[in-house]
C-alpha cells in the first residue's frame, strides 16, 4: 500500500472548499440563512484525529521493534485504512468548513461572532483529523532496512 500524496489531499481540499463556496452563494441567493456548521463536527472531528492516532501507537512499537511489542497483523492493517480514510476525511472537512469560514469572514456584514467561532472550531478540527490521519499512516509505516551491516552476497 502506497502512503497518502499530499496532492491528493490538496485537491481533495480544494474541491470540497469551492464546493462549499458555492452551495454557501446558492443558499444566500435563495434567500435562507447561511449554513452553519455544528459545534459537534469540530469536536467530533478533533478526537477522532486524536483517537485514530493514540491508536496507530501499538503499530509503531512493532514497527520500530521495541522488545515485548505485539500487534495483530488485522488491527495494523485495520488502523492503516483508518488514517488513510480520517487524512482523506478531514481533507474533505477541512475544505468545506473552510469555504463557509471564508464566506462568514467576505461579507460585507459582519456575521454574529458566535457563527465565525463555530465555523473556526469547525477548521480547526477538521485539520487535527486530516494531520492526525496523516501522522498514523506514518506511524505505521516500516523503516528502510539497514544494509551496511549485512554481508555482500556473491
Amino acid at each position: 500500500m502506497t502512503s497518502t500524496r499530499p496532492s491528493l489531499l490538496l485537491i481533495v481540499g480544494l474541491l470540497a472548499g469551492v464546493g462549499g463556496w458555492f452551495v454557501e452563494v446558492a443558499i444566500v441567493a435563495a434567500g435562507k440563512a447561511v449554513m452553519i456548521p455544528p459545534l459537534t463536527l469540530g469536536a467530533a472531528a478533533g478526537i477522532i484525529g486524536i483517537v485514530v492516532t493514540l491508536l496507530a501507537v501499538p503499530v509503531y512499537r512493532v514497527a520500530r521493534r521495541v522488545p515485548g511489542a505485539q500487534v495483530d497483523p488485522f488491527y495494523a492493517t485495520r488502523i492503516v485504512l483508518l488514517a488513510k480514510a480520517s487524512s482523506r476525511a478531514g481533507a474533505l472537512a477541512t475544505g468545506a468548513t473552510g469555504a463557509i469560514l471564508c464566506f462568514l469572514l467576505t461579507r460585507s456584514v459582519v456575521p454574529v461572532a458566535g457563527s465565525v467561532s463555530i465555523s473556526a472550531f469547525a477548521v480547526t478540527g477538521a485539520t487535527i483529523l486530516l494531520v492526525g490521519g496523516l501522522i498514523a499512516e506514518r506511524m505505521c509505516t516500516l523503516p528502510p532496512d539497514d544494509d551496511s551491516h549485512k554481508e555482500p552476497t556473491p
